[in-house]
């Protein structure tokens, strides 16, 4: 089997652990710095370039695609896909995921349960916004966030008022959501691979910070979902499009609440907290699921497109 981990940085815990697990189970493993890739199209042709050469077809990738490089990383993997490449996560889900605001919408068609979110444009009346979203206290999240950055707790109407008149002012995309205050600063992750949650921790945020992000210093703990949890990460999941994910939710009075689905969550803090081996688990996935290639294509340097598959 030949994977690729399409990653910027082979030293990252998650990336390390993955080349582990690949290469424990005796298959080819590569990290690739997927904006290093240059891709050529041609009638009936697709070809990956990497550091000015040819890259042989994989049997299956691992994206692992950074927030601020969803465009060009996603294209790469769409690429692949067309190959007829077993990727772990798809183009179109990984886009999805990255958009805040789509992939809440997308969550609520398919009857999955969130926090209460108004998005409006820089032109819209801050009262009316904060009416909408049921009043102080407030979360704001700015729609290119990531890792808890851009997100503000307000607990006034005139605080949200004037955050929101100088977020508009620069004319910066928001979503405005009501603040779960029975959660008390914690959510939890599940980590979903292939349709199962395979491990799950709690996360406390920081005294005095309601966000629970471990890059923000909040704190992690093994944690057992309940049959409610357990179906709503995987309803999220399902409903995103992803093989591997992680599902953010947060306890509230009326049930966990998906606050947002990961494309390529983090491994240290779950592995760590749960001593379960993720890597393994999506290891598995791609077994399961990706198509080996013969040896003598393999070697070859152009791949044919399939018609069939020309929509991935």
């Amino acid at each position: 089997m030949r994977v690729y981990i399409l990653s910027r940085n082979k030293n990252l815990y998650s990336t390390d652990r993955l080349v582990q697990a690949a290469e424990q189970r005796g298959w080819e493993v590569r990290v690739i710095d997927y904006l290093k890739c240059t891709i050529e199209i041609m009638k009936g042709e697709l070809i990956v370039n990497y550091l000015g050469k040819v890259l042989p077809t994989p049997d299956a990738i691992i994206p692992r695609i950074g927030a601020s490089r969803t465009f060009y990383g996603a294209a790469m993997v769409r690429h692949f896909e067309m190959m007829e490449v077993f990727s772990t996560s798809g183009n179109l889900a990984i886009t999805r995921s990255r958009d805040k605001l789509r992939s809440l919408q997308v969550l609520s068609r398919y009857g999955v349960d969130m926090p209460k979110t108004v998005f409006a444009s820089n032109k819209s009346s801050a009262k009316d916004v904060i009416e909408l979203s049921g009043g102080a206290p407030l979360v704001l999240k700015i729609l290119e966030g990531t890792q808890g950055v851009g997100v503000v707790l307000v607990d006034s109407e005139k605080a949200a008022k004037s955050v929101l008149d100088a977020f508009y002012g620069m004319e910066v995309n928001l979503l405005v959501q009501e603040f779960i205050e029975e959660a008390g600063g914690a959510d939890i992750r599940a980590l979903v691979v292939g349709g199962e949650v395979v491990g799950a921790m709690k996360r406390q945020g920081a005294e005095g910070d309601f966000r629970s992000n471990l890059h923000q210093g909040g704190s992690a703990t093994a944690y057992k979902l309940n049959r409610k949890e357990k179906k709503t990460a995987l309803d999220a999941a399902k409903a995103m499009g992803l093989g591997v994910c992680g599902v953010d939710m947060i306890p509230s009075k009326r049930g966990p609440l998906v606050m947002e689905v990961n494309s390529s969550p983090g491994l240290e803090g779950i592995e760590k907290s749960t001593g379960i081996d993720i890597a393994s688990k999506i290891m598995d996935y791609i077994e399961a699921n990706a198509k080996p290639i013969s040896d003598g294509e393999k070697i070859v340097k152009k791949r044919k497109i399939k018609k069939d598959n020309i929509g991935a």
